[in-house]
């Protein structure tokens, strides 16, 4: 069968773990932007507080992630489960070292005139340095939901959610009909997803970047 058939006949059932797949990464993403952020806030201002997080987040990502998803479906019955905390995990880490690198670059003269004009900690933190540093996080958020993509993929070793198992299908079916064809089409349609993620993100932080600092 030809591969813009095997598209028209599939395309239903394509669709759907497509959607399956943004859906997943998008509301892992959503957890692993808070958890980094709010771990890089707890930990930005002490030097030794934000190497180690550095540290963490440089380890964090060279666990296999075949690793990590045999020792989370042994303790959670559930490839959803396993697929949201794995991704969370993984995407969080990229977003605390850019959230780290990012806060604590926020000139220390701007930090002491803020405070020369009265503000406290928490407002020279939600006010002054969170916004100046919202690009380079943002940019971390990027990276993230670009890596969590193609980490979705591999859930799917665990019957996980998304377009990973049309790829995991044709490789068990290697040879056989249609296996290239469900190969090519689960590796494109992430691509896609991947695109348009990246899109939408771009534009989330053009509209949420102060006019002042955007470049």
């Amino acid at each position: 069968m030809g591969f813009f058939q095997f598209l028209q006949d599939r395309w239903a059932v394509l669709s759907f773990l497509a959607y399956q797949h943004m859906s997943v990464v998008v509301q892992s993403l959503v957890i692993a932007t808070i958890v980094g952020l709010v771990v890089a806030v707890l930990v930005y201002r002490s030097p030794a507080g934000a190497a180690a997080g550095n540290a963490m987040s440089a380890v964090g990502l060279t666990l296999p992630s075949y690793a990590l998803l045999g020792i989370l479906i042994a303790l959670i019955n559930s490839g959803v489960g396993v697929s949201v905390i794995a991704l969370a995990f993984y995407g969080s880490l990229p977003i605390l070292r850019n959230a780290i690198v990012g806060l604590r670059g926020v000139d220390s003269k701007l930090v002491e005139s803020a405070r020369g004009m009265g503000m406290n900690r928490r407002s020279i933190l939600l006010r002054l340095e969170i916004p100046l540093a919202w690009p380079v996080i943002m940019t971390g958020v990027r990276v993230s939901g670009q890596m969590l993509m193609g980490v979705a993929a591999i859930t799917a070793y665990v019957l996980g959610p998304g377009l990973g198992g049309y790829i995991f299908a044709g490789i068990s079916r290697m040879g056989g009909a249609n296996a290239t064809n469900d190969i090519v089409a689960g590796t494109i349609g992430i691509l896609v997803l991947a695109v348009i993620l990246d899109v939408v993100l771009n534009l989330i932080t053009r509209v949420t970047t102060s006019r002042g600092i955007r470049v």
